[in-house]
Protein backbone atom coordinates (compact mmCIF):
# COMPACT_ATOMS: atom_id res chain seq x y z
CA UNK A 1 0.00 0.00 0.00
CA UNK A 2 1.26 3.73 -1.11
CA UNK A 3 2.07 5.72 1.93
CA UNK A 4 4.38 8.11 0.52
CA UNK A 5 4.70 10.14 -3.41
CA UNK A 6 8.05 9.96 -3.04
CA UNK A 7 10.97 7.12 -1.71
CA UNK A 8 14.22 8.41 -1.78
CA UNK A 9 16.90 6.16 -1.78
CA UNK A 10 20.20 7.93 -0.36
CA UNK A 11 20.17 11.50 1.93
CA UNK A 12 22.89 12.81 0.37
CA UNK A 13 22.51 16.25 -1.14
CA UNK A 14 20.72 15.85 -4.23
CA UNK A 15 18.51 13.67 -2.33
CA UNK A 16 17.92 15.43 0.60
CA UNK A 17 17.37 18.93 -1.77
CA UNK A 18 14.65 16.89 -4.15
CA UNK A 19 12.90 16.10 -0.56
CA UNK A 20 12.90 19.74 0.52
CA UNK A 21 11.36 20.56 -2.54
CA UNK A 22 8.84 17.67 -2.53
CA UNK A 23 7.62 18.66 0.77
CA UNK A 24 7.83 22.36 0.16
CA UNK A 25 5.21 21.33 -2.63
CA UNK A 26 2.91 19.02 -0.02
CA UNK A 27 4.39 15.68 -1.32
CA UNK A 28 4.71 12.80 1.27
CA UNK A 29 8.52 11.52 0.87
CA UNK A 30 10.02 8.81 2.58
CA UNK A 31 14.07 9.32 2.38
CA UNK A 32 15.87 6.17 3.63
CA UNK A 33 19.83 5.89 3.85
CA UNK A 34 22.42 3.15 4.86
CA UNK A 35 24.26 5.38 7.18
CA UNK A 36 23.68 5.93 10.24
CA UNK A 37 23.65 9.41 9.19
CA UNK A 38 22.05 12.01 6.86
CA UNK A 39 24.60 14.15 4.45
CA UNK A 40 26.30 11.80 2.77
CA UNK A 41 29.72 12.45 2.03
CA UNK A 42 29.05 16.16 3.11
CA UNK A 43 28.51 14.88 6.63
CA UNK A 44 31.16 16.12 9.95
CA UNK A 45 31.56 15.24 12.94
CA UNK A 46 32.53 17.38 15.81
CA UNK A 47 35.12 16.86 17.80
CA UNK A 48 36.23 18.99 20.92
CA UNK A 49 34.00 21.91 19.12
CA UNK A 50 35.80 21.19 15.64
CA UNK A 51 33.70 20.16 12.59
CA UNK A 52 35.43 17.01 11.05
CA UNK A 53 34.73 16.55 7.32
CA UNK A 54 34.79 12.80 7.40
CA UNK A 55 34.48 12.28 4.34
CA UNK A 56 36.74 14.75 2.68
CA UNK A 57 37.01 18.22 2.49
CA UNK A 58 34.00 20.11 0.74
CA UNK A 59 33.98 23.70 -0.14
CA UNK A 60 31.11 25.54 -1.66
CA UNK A 61 31.74 27.59 -4.58
CA UNK A 62 29.76 28.73 -7.29
CA UNK A 63 29.17 31.30 -9.75
CA UNK A 64 25.35 30.41 -10.08
CA UNK A 65 23.49 33.54 -7.90
CA UNK A 66 20.36 31.11 -8.00
CA UNK A 67 22.07 28.02 -6.35
CA UNK A 68 23.92 30.30 -3.73
CA UNK A 69 20.70 32.03 -2.53
CA UNK A 70 18.98 29.23 -1.80
CA UNK A 71 21.84 27.09 0.43
CA UNK A 72 22.02 30.73 1.94
CA UNK A 73 18.55 30.57 3.49
CA UNK A 74 18.73 27.46 4.70
CA UNK A 75 22.42 28.21 6.38
CA UNK A 76 24.64 31.00 6.63
CA UNK A 77 27.55 30.64 5.28
CA UNK A 78 31.29 31.94 6.08
CA UNK A 79 33.95 33.75 4.20
CA UNK A 80 36.12 30.85 3.86
CA UNK A 81 38.40 31.07 0.31
CA UNK A 82 40.16 27.81 -0.75
CA UNK A 83 43.91 28.55 -0.80
CA UNK A 84 45.69 25.14 -0.90
CA UNK A 85 49.20 25.15 -0.61
CA UNK A 86 51.45 21.91 -2.19
CA UNK A 87 54.48 19.95 -0.74
CA UNK A 88 57.02 18.82 -3.21
CA UNK A 89 59.84 17.83 -1.14
CA UNK A 90 60.80 20.08 1.59
CA UNK A 91 59.21 22.66 -0.93
CA UNK A 92 55.88 24.48 -0.40
CA UNK A 93 54.10 25.88 -3.34
CA UNK A 94 51.05 28.17 -3.65
CA UNK A 95 48.20 26.39 -5.40
CA UNK A 96 46.21 27.06 -8.16
CA UNK A 97 49.27 27.95 -10.50
CA UNK A 98 49.79 31.59 -9.97
CA UNK A 99 52.62 34.28 -10.00
CA UNK A 100 53.75 33.18 -6.46
CA UNK A 101 54.01 29.30 -7.67
CA UNK A 102 56.65 30.53 -10.49
CA UNK A 103 58.90 32.36 -8.02
CA UNK A 104 58.46 29.28 -5.93
CA UNK A 105 59.56 27.30 -8.61
CA UNK A 106 61.97 29.73 -10.39
CA UNK A 107 62.92 33.40 -8.97
CA UNK A 108 60.59 35.01 -11.82
CA UNK A 109 59.25 38.42 -10.54
CA UNK A 110 57.21 39.48 -13.00
CA UNK A 111 54.35 38.26 -15.79
CA UNK A 112 56.44 38.37 -18.95
CA UNK A 113 59.80 35.97 -17.02
CA UNK A 114 57.06 33.55 -15.83
CA UNK A 115 55.57 33.18 -19.58
CA UNK A 116 58.66 33.21 -20.90
CA UNK A 117 60.01 30.25 -18.47
CA UNK A 118 56.31 28.34 -19.41
CA UNK A 119 57.14 28.89 -23.04
CA UNK A 120 60.81 28.02 -23.05
CA UNK A 121 59.77 24.52 -21.25
CA UNK A 122 56.70 23.90 -23.13
CA UNK A 123 58.33 24.20 -26.77
CA UNK A 124 60.75 21.02 -25.83
CA UNK A 125 57.77 19.02 -26.15
CA UNK A 126 56.52 21.07 -29.22
CA UNK A 127 56.91 17.62 -31.41
CA UNK A 128 54.07 15.94 -29.73
CA UNK A 129 51.13 16.69 -32.38
CA UNK A 130 48.85 14.53 -30.60
CA UNK A 131 49.21 13.76 -26.83
CA UNK A 132 48.87 10.31 -26.57
CA UNK A 133 48.58 9.54 -22.92
CA UNK A 134 48.08 12.30 -19.78
CA UNK A 135 51.59 13.12 -19.67
CA UNK A 136 52.35 13.92 -22.73
CA UNK A 137 49.58 16.33 -22.56
CA UNK A 138 50.44 17.95 -19.15
CA UNK A 139 53.90 18.14 -20.69
CA UNK A 140 52.84 19.97 -23.97
CA UNK A 141 50.78 22.32 -22.01
CA UNK A 142 53.08 23.52 -18.82
CA UNK A 143 56.36 22.25 -19.51
CA UNK A 144 58.82 19.76 -17.02
CA UNK A 145 59.37 21.52 -14.09
CA UNK A 146 54.81 22.08 -13.27
CA UNK A 147 54.45 18.41 -14.48
CA UNK A 148 56.93 16.76 -12.36
CA UNK A 149 56.74 18.79 -9.05
CA UNK A 150 53.01 19.37 -8.87
CA UNK A 151 51.23 17.13 -11.09
CA UNK A 152 52.59 13.72 -12.10
CA UNK A 153 52.73 12.66 -8.74
CA UNK A 154 49.35 13.53 -7.53
CA UNK A 155 47.67 12.31 -10.53
CA UNK A 156 49.39 8.93 -10.13
CA UNK A 157 48.39 8.31 -6.91
CA UNK A 158 44.85 9.84 -7.67
CA UNK A 159 44.33 7.35 -10.27
CA UNK A 160 46.13 4.51 -9.38
CA UNK A 161 48.52 3.99 -12.39
CA UNK A 162 50.76 6.03 -14.64
CA UNK A 163 50.53 8.83 -15.80
CA UNK A 164 51.68 7.01 -19.13
CA UNK A 165 48.45 4.88 -18.92
CA UNK A 166 46.00 8.12 -18.29
CA UNK A 167 44.29 9.40 -21.13
CA UNK A 168 45.27 12.66 -22.28
CA UNK A 169 41.52 14.04 -21.88
CA UNK A 170 41.76 13.81 -18.07
CA UNK A 171 44.03 17.10 -18.15
CA UNK A 172 42.32 19.20 -21.19
CA UNK A 173 44.18 22.18 -19.50
CA UNK A 174 46.37 22.97 -16.79
CA UNK A 175 44.98 26.95 -15.56
CA UNK A 176 47.85 29.40 -15.33
CA UNK A 177 47.03 32.70 -13.68
CA UNK A 178 49.99 35.25 -13.83
CA UNK A 179 48.85 36.98 -11.34
CA UNK A 180 49.49 36.97 -7.21
CA UNK A 181 46.16 35.43 -6.55
CA UNK A 182 45.66 32.28 -4.31
CA UNK A 183 42.68 31.72 -4.30
CA UNK A 184 41.83 28.45 -5.84
CA UNK A 185 38.29 28.90 -7.71
CA UNK A 186 37.50 31.44 -10.12
CA UNK A 187 33.54 31.37 -9.36
CA UNK A 188 32.01 34.42 -7.32
CA UNK A 189 30.63 32.77 -4.23
CA UNK A 190 32.42 31.31 -1.68
CA UNK A 191 32.15 29.80 1.62
CA UNK A 192 30.69 26.54 4.05
CA UNK A 193 28.11 26.90 6.55
CA UNK A 194 28.74 28.24 9.67
CA UNK A 195 28.63 25.46 12.27
CA UNK A 196 28.80 22.35 9.70
CA UNK A 197 27.40 21.34 6.43
CA UNK A 198 24.91 19.11 8.97
CA UNK A 199 23.46 22.61 9.51
CA UNK A 200 22.54 22.89 5.79
CA UNK A 201 21.42 19.12 5.23
CA UNK A 202 19.30 19.43 8.68
CA UNK A 203 17.21 22.97 7.30
CA UNK A 204 17.03 20.69 3.93
CA UNK A 205 15.43 17.45 5.20
CA UNK A 206 13.46 19.32 8.50
CA UNK A 207 9.90 17.85 8.51
CA UNK A 208 11.12 15.37 6.58
CA UNK A 209 10.69 11.53 7.51
CA UNK A 210 14.64 10.09 6.92
CA UNK A 211 15.13 6.60 8.31
CA UNK A 212 18.65 6.09 9.18
CA UNK A 213 20.78 2.51 8.90
CA UNK A 214 18.42 1.01 6.60
CA UNK A 215 19.62 -0.86 3.36
CA UNK A 216 16.89 -0.02 0.55
CA UNK A 217 18.24 -3.79 -1.17
CA UNK A 218 17.50 -5.62 2.04
CA UNK A 219 14.08 -4.13 2.15
CA UNK A 220 13.68 -3.33 -1.80
CA UNK A 221 10.06 -5.39 -2.26
CA UNK A 222 8.73 -3.44 1.11
CA UNK A 223 10.12 -0.19 0.48
CA UNK A 224 8.83 0.13 -3.23
CA UNK A 225 5.28 -1.08 -2.98
CA UNK A 226 5.25 2.35 0.24
CA UNK A 227 5.56 4.95 -2.52
CA UNK A 228 4.20 6.29 -5.90
CA UNK A 229 7.22 6.75 -7.28
CA UNK A 230 11.04 6.22 -6.46
CA UNK A 231 14.14 8.93 -6.31
CA UNK A 232 17.47 6.55 -6.79
CA UNK A 233 20.57 8.28 -5.69
CA UNK A 234 22.53 4.98 -4.97
CA UNK A 235 24.97 3.08 -7.74
CA UNK A 236 22.83 2.98 -10.76
CA UNK A 237 24.94 -0.85 -12.08
CA UNK A 238 23.65 -1.75 -8.61
CA UNK A 239 20.22 -1.00 -8.70
CA UNK A 240 20.01 -3.00 -12.11
CA UNK A 241 21.67 -6.05 -10.69
CA UNK A 242 25.08 -5.46 -12.34
CA UNK A 243 23.49 -6.52 -15.58
CA UNK A 244 25.52 -4.44 -18.10
CA UNK A 245 29.05 -5.31 -15.80
CA UNK A 246 30.15 -3.43 -12.82
CA UNK A 247 30.93 0.44 -13.57
CA UNK A 248 34.04 1.31 -12.17
CA UNK A 249 35.43 4.00 -9.54
CA UNK A 250 38.49 5.21 -7.29
CA UNK A 251 37.93 5.11 -3.57
CA UNK A 252 39.42 7.03 -0.53
CA UNK A 253 40.35 6.07 2.80
CA UNK A 254 40.83 8.63 5.29
CA UNK A 255 42.96 8.82 8.78
CA UNK A 256 41.51 11.10 11.02
CA UNK A 257 43.74 12.18 13.89
CA UNK A 258 42.62 14.12 17.06
CA UNK A 259 45.72 16.26 18.19
CA UNK A 260 45.02 17.17 21.90
CA UNK A 261 48.78 18.91 22.54
CA UNK A 262 48.65 21.03 19.36
CA UNK A 263 46.54 23.72 18.23
CA UNK A 264 47.67 24.49 15.04
CA UNK A 265 49.22 21.66 12.75
CA UNK A 266 49.95 23.31 9.34
CA UNK A 267 48.67 26.75 8.93
CA UNK A 268 46.37 25.90 5.98
CA UNK A 269 43.19 23.72 6.33
CA UNK A 270 44.37 21.69 3.00
CA UNK A 271 48.21 21.12 2.08
CA UNK A 272 48.72 18.38 -1.32
CA UNK A 273 51.59 16.37 -0.75
CA UNK A 274 52.31 15.93 -4.69
CA UNK A 275 55.60 13.37 -4.65
CA UNK A 276 55.13 10.25 -5.88
CA UNK A 277 56.41 8.86 -2.53
CA UNK A 278 54.39 9.97 0.07
CA UNK A 279 50.98 7.56 -0.05
CA UNK A 280 48.37 10.06 0.85
CA UNK A 281 47.21 13.13 -1.36
CA UNK A 282 46.43 15.58 0.97
CA UNK A 283 46.31 16.70 4.73
CA UNK A 284 43.05 18.15 6.04
CA UNK A 285 43.08 20.37 9.40
CA UNK A 286 39.38 21.09 9.93
CA UNK A 287 39.38 23.71 12.01
CA UNK A 288 40.56 26.56 9.41
CA UNK A 289 37.63 26.11 7.18
CA UNK A 290 35.76 28.03 10.15
CA UNK A 291 38.56 29.79 11.20
CA UNK A 292 38.40 28.03 14.89
CA UNK A 293 40.73 28.71 17.95
CA UNK A 294 39.78 25.59 19.82
CA UNK A 295 43.26 24.50 21.61
CA UNK A 296 43.28 21.27 19.83
CA UNK A 297 43.55 20.22 16.10
CA UNK A 298 42.01 17.56 13.99
CA UNK A 299 44.00 16.26 10.53
CA UNK A 300 43.05 13.72 8.32
CA UNK A 301 45.61 12.19 5.77
CA UNK A 302 43.85 11.44 2.65
CA UNK A 303 44.95 8.04 0.77
CA UNK A 304 43.71 7.40 -2.54
CA UNK A 305 42.21 3.56 -2.66
CA UNK A 306 41.55 0.99 -5.14
CA UNK A 307 37.25 0.72 -5.08
CA UNK A 308 36.42 -2.67 -4.10
CA UNK A 309 32.43 -3.79 -2.64
CA UNK A 310 32.20 -2.54 0.87
CA UNK A 311 34.01 0.49 -0.18
CA UNK A 312 32.47 4.16 -0.63
CA UNK A 313 32.76 4.76 -4.31
CA UNK A 314 33.94 8.18 -4.98
CA UNK A 315 34.98 8.96 -8.42
CA UNK A 316 33.64 7.47 -11.49
CA UNK A 317 36.37 6.35 -14.32
CA UNK A 318 34.64 8.15 -17.27
CA UNK A 319 36.70 6.07 -19.86
CA UNK A 320 35.66 4.90 -23.26
CA UNK A 321 34.41 1.59 -21.96
CA UNK A 322 32.81 2.83 -18.43
CA UNK A 323 31.38 5.50 -20.52
CA UNK A 324 29.85 3.01 -22.76
CA UNK A 325 28.68 0.98 -20.13
CA UNK A 326 26.66 3.63 -18.24
CA UNK A 327 25.09 4.57 -21.63
CA UNK A 328 23.36 0.70 -21.08
CA UNK A 329 22.60 1.47 -17.80
CA UNK A 330 20.91 4.84 -18.57
CA UNK A 331 19.08 3.13 -21.52
CA UNK A 332 17.51 0.86 -18.78
CA UNK A 333 16.85 4.10 -16.64
CA UNK A 334 14.46 5.50 -19.27
CA UNK A 335 12.74 2.43 -19.65
CA UNK A 336 11.44 2.94 -15.83
CA UNK A 337 7.89 4.48 -15.14
CA UNK A 338 7.98 4.16 -11.22
CA UNK A 339 11.84 5.09 -11.10
CA UNK A 340 13.97 8.47 -11.69
CA UNK A 341 18.08 8.40 -11.44
CA UNK A 342 19.80 11.39 -9.65
CA UNK A 343 23.16 12.42 -8.04
CA UNK A 344 26.88 11.81 -8.69
CA UNK A 345 25.89 7.56 -8.10
CA UNK A 346 22.82 7.15 -9.98
CA UNK A 347 24.29 9.99 -12.55
CA UNK A 348 28.01 8.13 -12.80
CA UNK A 349 29.56 11.23 -12.87
CA UNK A 350 31.59 13.61 -10.66
CA UNK A 351 29.42 16.80 -9.64
CA UNK A 352 30.68 19.64 -7.57
CA UNK A 353 28.41 20.76 -4.53
CA UNK A 354 26.53 23.47 -6.71
CA UNK A 355 25.57 21.08 -9.93
CA UNK A 356 24.14 18.73 -7.43
CA UNK A 357 21.70 21.46 -6.11
CA UNK A 358 21.10 22.50 -9.58
CA UNK A 359 20.52 19.81 -10.76
CA UNK A 360 18.47 18.56 -8.26
CA UNK A 361 16.19 21.66 -8.46
CA UNK A 362 15.86 20.85 -11.92
CA UNK A 363 14.59 17.47 -11.39
CA UNK A 364 12.00 18.61 -8.55
CA UNK A 365 10.90 21.08 -11.34
CA UNK A 366 10.10 18.77 -13.87
CA UNK A 367 8.64 16.00 -11.38
CA UNK A 368 6.55 18.25 -9.24
CA UNK A 369 5.05 20.51 -12.06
Amino acid sequence: MEHYDYLIVGAGLFGAVFAHEARQAGKRCLVVDKRSHAGGNLYCKDVDGINVHLYGAHIFHTDNREVWDYVNRLAEFNRYTNCPVARYGDKLYNLPFNMNTFYQLWGVKTPAEAQAKIAGQRSEYAHIAEPANLEEQALKLCGKDIYTRLIKGYTEKQWGRPATELPAFIIKRVPLRFTFDNNYFNDAYQGIPKGGYNVLTDALLEGVEVRLDTDYFAHREELDASARKILFTGCIDEFFGYQCGRLEYRSLRFDHQHLTDVDNFQGNAVVNYTAGDIPYTRVIEHKHFEFGTQPTTVVTYEYPDAFAPGKEPYYPVNDARNSALYGQYRELAARQDKVIFGGRLGMYTYADMDDTVAAALEMARRELA
